[in-house]
C-alpha cells in the first residue's frame, strides 16, 4: 500500500473538503479522488461518503482514520529522525494556541526559532478542547492552553505563566476611581465576554459561581480581537486576562482596573502527547518552554 494513499485520506478527514484536501497535499482533486478510490479497493471498505461533494466519513472510514492518522505521524517522525545527523531540524511546526494566550506565542516562536532557524511554525487558535483533539489525531505537534481547569489528558506539560483577570472598559467611563474595582461591581456594567464554548468563559463562570455569582453579558465573541473592538466603541466593558491589558493603548482609550477581589489565576502551558517515540518537533517545543525567559508582564506559573 502507498502511504500517500493514507495520507490523502487523513487530509481528507481533516479538512472535509475535497479540493482544500487536494490543496493541502499539492496534487490535482481528481488525482485525490483516484488515490481514495485505490485506497478503498485495497482495502474492501468504503471509507468516504460522496456525491459530488464530501460528505462525511462511512462508520468504516471513522474507525480507520485513527490508525490512519498514527501510520502518518510514524512515517513523518521517521523522516525526522533519519535527518537528526544529517542537518538542522527542518519542517513545520503545527502549534495549536488557545485565545488566551496569543500574547505568548510571539515570545515562544521566538525561543524555537533561536535553536532551530530552518524550522517553520504554524500557528492556529483553537479551543482548548480542538487542541486536545489535534494532538490526539496527529494533527497538532504541540497546545498551549490552561493546564488545570478541565486538565488535558495524556500529555506532557511545560507550566508558562499565570493568567489573572482584569477588568477591561473605556476611559472617563465610571468609577472614577481606577485603583480598583469589585468583581460584582464589574457584574453590573454591558459586558462583552467570551462565549461559553471557550475555555476561558467556563472558567470564568465556575469561580464566579463560587462566590454566588453569575454573568449575563450583553455580547458574546470568540476572540480578544472582538472584545477590545466592542469595549473600544464605548458601549460595552470586558473582563480579559492581564496579558492582553498589558497590550492596551491605556495612554489613549483604554482603562484596565485590578480588582480589589481578585479571581483565583490560572496557569496557562505548552502541552505535547504522552507518547513514545516523541516527535522531533514536539521535543523541540518543550525544549523552547522550559527555557523560555517571559517578561515581567507573565506572572510566574
Amino acid at each position: 500500500m502507498q502511504l500517500r494513499l493514507l495520507e490523502y485520506f487523513v487530509v481528507l478527514a481533516r479538512e472535509g473538503h475535497f479540493a482544500r484536501a487536494a490543496a493541502a497535499c499539492s496534487v490535482t482533486q481528481p488525482a485525490l479522488s483516484a488515490g481514495l478510490l485505490t485506497l478503498e479497493d485495497l482495502l474492501g471498505r468504503r471509507l468516504v461518503d460522496r456525491d459530488r461533494r464530501f460528505i462525511g466519513l462511512t462508520a468504516d472510514g471513522a474507525a480507520i482514520l485513527p490508525w490512519a492518522q498514527q501510520i502518518v505521524a510514524m512515517l513523518d517522525g521517521l523522516h525526522q529522525t533519519a535527518e537528526a545527523d544529517t542537518g538542522p531540524l527542518r519542517g513545520d511546526l503545527r502549534l495549536g494556541a488557545i485565545p488566551a494566550s496569543m500574547p505568548v506565542i510571539g515570545p515562544l516562536v521566538r525561543a524555537l526559532r533561536a535553536g532551530h532557524p530552518d524550522l517553520t511554525v504554524s500557528v492556529r487558535s483553537l479551543t482548548s478542547r480542538e487542541i486536545e483533539r489535534g494532538l490526539a489525531a496527529f494533527e497538532l505537534d504541540a497546545g498551549v492552553t490552561y493546564l488545570d481547569h478541565e486538565p488535558p489528558a495524556q500529555v506532557v506539560s511545560v507550566p508558562l505563566y499565570s493568567e489573572r483577570a482584569v477588568f477591561l472598559a473605556q476611559a472617563g467611563s465610571r468609577p472614577t476611581d481606577a485603583a480598583g474595582i469589585s468583581v460584582g461591581e464589574a457584574l453590573s456594567y454591558p459586558l462583552c465576554l467570551l462565549h461559553e464554548g471557550m475555555q476561558n468563559r467556563r472558567i470564568l463562570d465556575a469561580h464566579l459561581a463560587e462566590r454566588g455569582l453569575a454573568v449575563h453579558p450583553r455580547a458574546t465573541a470568540d476572540s480578544y480581537v472582538a472584545l477590545i473592538v466592542l469595549v473600544e466603541s464605548g458601549v460595552y466593558a470586558s473582563i480579559v486576562p492581564d496579558v492582553y491589558a498589558s497590550l492596551l493603548p491605556t495612554d489613549l482609550w483604554a482603562r484596565v482596573v485590578q480588582f480589589d477581589d481578585p479571581l483565583p489565576s490560572s496557569r496557562v502551558g505548552l502541552i505535547i502527547s504522552d507518547r513514545s517515540p516523541t516527535s522531533r518537533l514536539a521535543k523541540a517545543a518543550a525544549l523552547a518552554a522550559r527555557g523560555l525567559a517571559l517578561a515581567p508582564k507573565f506572572s510566574p506559573p
